[in-house]
């Protein structure tokens, strides 16, 4: 093994088609964006070369700003939901009745397509037939809201499916990073005479801290280039109102097939999410992070 592992050439067999697949799947399409937001495209003839015309046309363009917007608002609603599935994680890692059960339930989301979870919802919301319209008239309302027809509503509409379809996903990740802190520590806190909630922040708390901040920086840039639950369920109407960048990306790239713009919002975007991974680890690291990085 040792003889194998010191090996450079046999080193390399291994590593080369991983690399290819990196270089063929990530670095390679990242680059032919940025190439093709320089361009005037319409995916089939000759790219014309225009430098940065499709980027100054971006920094004018109002229905993006409000793409974005709709982006940011997603991804600061996504990172607040974080402390919701922390305190579902720390129940169910606590010792309750019905803690397997539960376990399993809040599971069964991901195990659904995004197509699906859409289709689902919509019919949830559905003015007339959509179960929760019936709720409320049953409760006594008598002007039941078109949750994805009101522009002011769609929004909040839509993120709803999306903290259902991502809770399994988060509470897991930290249930699991809880379960990995020493018994030992709890029992000596109580012991101590902490209580329930001092054991939470003093002890759990700072044990998960490099796990919390992975799963801020893992919100944060999939609400930013969140896609297919929106595009199924509004296609980001009405009226552009529920429009995001990943769907205004593809509205101008594949609806209107100006592929150069499409590819100059794809970029920009690209740009977002390392500027906003860049600010949350500097917003978290300690002292020692900083100087090591």
């Amino acid at each position: 093994m040792n003889t194998v592992m010191s090996n450079k050439r046999i080193i390399a067999l291994y590593v080369l088609p991983s690399l290819f697949l990196l270089l063929a799947i990530i670095y390679v399409p990242i680059v032919l964006t940025g190439y093709y937001g320089l361009m005037e495209w319409n995916g089939i003839g000759k790219p014309d070369f225009i430098g940065l015309d499709n980027y100054k046309t971006l920094m004018r363009d109002s229905v993006f700003w409000h793409s974005t917007y709709h982006s940011l608002l997603f991804a600061l609603l996504s990172t607040l939901c974080l402390i919701l599935y922390l305190a579902v994680a720390l129940v169910l890692s606590g010792k309750i009745r019905g803690a397997n059960l539960l376990r399993k339930i809040y599971l069964l989301p991901m195990l659904l397509s995004s197509v699906a979870i859409a289709q689902l919802w919509q019919k949830v919301y559905h003015p007339t037939n959509g179960i929760l319209n019936g709720i409320l008239e049953k409760l006594g309302v008598e002007n039941t809201p078109s949750w994805l027809a009101d522009p002011h509503l769609v929004l909040y509409a839509i993120f709803i499916p999306i903290l259902w379809q991502f809770a399994g996903f988060y509470i897991l990740i930290y249930y699991a990073a809880l379960k990995n802190i020493p018994a030992s520590l709890e029992e000596a806190a109580r012991i101590d005479g902490a209580t329930s909630l001092q054991v939470a922040l003093r002890i759990k708390l700072p044990l998960i801290a490099e796990v919390l901040k992975v799963t801020v920086v893992l919100a944060v840039v999939g609400s930013l280039k969140y896609f297919d639950l929106i595009y199924v369920m509004t296609d980001g109407g009405p009226n552009q109102a529920s429009e995001v960048m990943a769907s205004y990306m593809y509205h101008k790239a594949f609806k209107e097939f100006d592929f150069g713009y499409g590819s100059a919002i794809g970029f920009f975007l690209l740009v977002i999410c390392l500027a906003a991974t860049w600010v949350i680890r500097r917003a978290t690291a300690t002292k020692d992070t900083i100087q090591y990085s």
